[in-house]
């Protein structure tokens, strides 16, 4: 087998993530316009609104100041038609009361808008980029060789596929609207302060520097500690779900106080980068207040002393202004810490992409949309000339490997563990690429047609059996496109010797076969043989088919392998030499290289190679 990576490996492209997520989002162009639109138009009316607050304001100080003065003076306030009116003997101020009305307006457009946003970012917008997201990794996967999948943790990669993606979407639906809508505010805030006071504002700007600071500060010191989260999580869930497969073994050696051991070990690294990250972003907040507390003093004091040297009509109304202007540099300093509050998400979603787009961008299989060469009317004729491969180029598995197969041979594949057996056949179904020499079936170069036309004359039988959730008939009709009758499922399942089993189901081929139903190893192979049958290829692949199954039952598939071989091209990868004896042709690996060849009798006698592999097997 070819080696497998070290768990929790950084990844290697991380510079183009978001370049990459700008184009995952391309296609809801319009709906991030749309959103971008309400936004501006929210942070619109709430730039707006503490504006007509302060004329608000100062129109009640005004309008007080000016009732106090004639109630002081002895004169009696009358009441103006034209600028004032009643309700419920209250007395309202036109001007007043409109300005009331409009604030009241305005902040109900910004929630509107407000809300919008949200639904265009969050519903139009992410989940429908998770569901991309998800899809595009899916059809990925179907493009990787299978070097990938070797070289790479399954629980790593199953990791990129949920908790990576769950962790960039909800980044997105609960800190994008945020972070744009700050954006704005501070970009649009500044303008209107600097029309109501420049003086005040430069007072303002002094928190500029300083936040942007503490920002880039802990997202630098806090990234690696987020991307180390999200590795260490990969890692976890592979161990997890190695663990949880391998609980037998765990269990008959002892080993689940080892394994705890492995595990908190793993866990205690997970949780030291989630304490690290989560406790630098959390201190942003904090000082991001600190800093706005020291703008509303500064702001406060500088405005105070402004007032004081102005005459008592024009104090009042810069009083106003005062009041106007904390409420702009709280909400301006607020778009900063609103920023600081979300970094840590906008963080972890960049670990995230990173990891996401590692992945696809990993490089693919050859694109054989151009090859319309099909395989058609085989007759099994194979050949392998000069062929040489290795998982690693610095070490070769198989050295210029020469075989020519007749049509409807038997062909066994036999040598020690490690000598090229499987990888052999690995080439042949073009799981992997040869490095040099060619294979070719029926004299057509395997190259120069596409894999799924060579994957439809083979029919495979594996060591690892492989059952999904489902019925038994999808089971078993997996590798058919047609409807398959139950005539036929009933004939192949009885030559396969898992009728009777099937029969004793509560549903027969329709009972759904999951983690409940109750299956042993030798039934599991049984089915995968079974399917084989019902494939019904040209040509068939049996990898230690019957390792499996207990001696009884290895007799009886036997039989009906020899009745599914015949008239195939066959290769048969066995361990147990007994079963292979009436091979047409038996050929011997050792170390990448064939180093005998011939039927069994012909190979007893040689007292070679294969002689002493197959005596071995009866020693004591």
């Amino acid at each position: 087998m070819p080696p497998r990576m070290g768990n929790g490996e950084r990844p290697k492209n991380n510079k183009n993530a978001f370049k990459n997520l700008g184009h995952v989002l391309k296609p809801f162009k319009a709906y991030f316009i749309l959103a971008i639109i309400c936004i501006i138009i929210s942070v619109l009316t709430a730039i707006i609104a503490p504006r007509l607050t302060s004329e608000l304001t100062s129109g009640v100080i005004s309008n007080g100041a000016q009732f106090i003065a004639q109630k002081n003076a002895g004169l009696d306030v009358a009441f103006n038609e034209m600028l004032e009116f009643k309700i419920l003997n209250f007395t309202i101020n036109v001007k007043i009361f409109t300005l009331g009305i409009s604030i009241l307006i305005i902040y109900f457009v910004g929630l509107v808008f407000g809300y919008f946003a949200e639904i265009f970012f969050v519903v139009k917008i992410t989940d429908r980029m998770g569901r991309d997201i998800r899809s595009d990794i899916n059809n990925k996967l179907h493009r990787l060789p299978l070097s990938y999948f070797d070289s790479n943790p399954y629980g790593d990669t199953l990791s990129r596929i949920t908790n990576d993606v769950d962790t960039l979407c909800q980044a997105f639906q609960q800190s994008g609207t945020t972070l744009i809508t700050s954006i704005f505010q501070i970009i649009g805030l500044p303008i209107i302060m600097f029309i109501v006071d420049w003086r005040l504002t430069l007072v303002c700007f002094i928190s500029i520097p300083l936040s942007m600071i503490i920002l880039v500060l802990i997202m630098k010191f806090s990234r690696k500690y987020f991307m180390g989260q999200q590795i260490k999580l990969g890692v976890v869930n592979g161990y997890i779900e190695e663990m949880y497969a391998g609980q037998t073994v765990v269990k008959a050696f002892n080993a689940e106080d080892k394994t705890k051991a492995k595990f908190n070990e793993l866990n205690e690294a997970l949780y030291k980068d989630n304490w690290k990250a989560q406790f630098l972003s959390g201190v942003m907040m904090p000082l991001m207040v600190f800093v706005a507390n020291i703008v509303y003093a500064l702001v406060l004091f500088i405005g105070g002393t402004i007032a004081k040297g102005l005459p008592a009509a024009e104090a009042t109304a810069y009083l106003a202004i005062i009041i106007t202007f904390v409420i702009y540099s709280r909400m301006f300093n607020n778009q900063f810490s609103r920023i600081g509050q979300v970094s840590g998400q906008l963080l972890m979603a960049s670990a995230a992409a990173e990891r996401i787009f590692e992945l696809l961008d990993e490089e693919e299989m050859e694109d054989e949309s151009n090859k319309t060469k099909t395989l058609d009317n085989i007759k099994g004729d194979i050949k392998f000339e000069h062929v040489t491969f290795g998982y690693n180029p610095d070490k070769v598995i198989i050295d210029d490997f020469n075989a020519d197969i007749k049509a409807g041979s038997k062909i066994a594949i036999v040598g020690p563990t490690g000598a090229g057996k499987t990888t052999l056949v690995n080439l042949l179904m073009r799981f992997y690429e040869i490095n040099s020499g060619k294979i070719s079936i029926d004299g057509i170069d395997i190259k120069s047609v596409k894999r799924e036309e060579i994957h439809k004359v083979f029919s495979m039988v594996l060591q690892e059996t492989w059952l999904f959730e489902g019925t038994v008939r999808d089971n078993l009709c997996f590798g058919r496109d047609d409807v398959v009758s139950d005539e036929e499922l009933i004939e192949k399942a009885t030559e396969a010797h898992i009728y009777h089993y099937i029969s004793t189901m509560n549903k027969g081929f329709d009972t759904v076969l999951d983690e409940s139903t109750t299956i042993s190893q030798g039934q599991k192979q049984l089915f995968t043989i079974c399917r084989a049958m019902i494939e019904n290829s040209p040509m068939i692949i049996l990898d230690e088919a019957t390792s499996n199954i207990d001696t009884r039952t290895e007799i009886l598939i036997q039989k009906a392998m020899d009745k599914l071989t015949k008239g195939r091209t066959s290769f048969v990868i066995a361990h147990r030499l007994q079963t292979i004896k009436d091979a047409d042709l038996i050929l011997v690996m050792n170390n990448g290289n064939i180093v005998e060849q011939g039927r069994h009798e012909e190979l007893l006698e040689k007292k070679g190679f294969y002689a002493d592999l197959y005596y071995s097997q009866f020693e004591d």
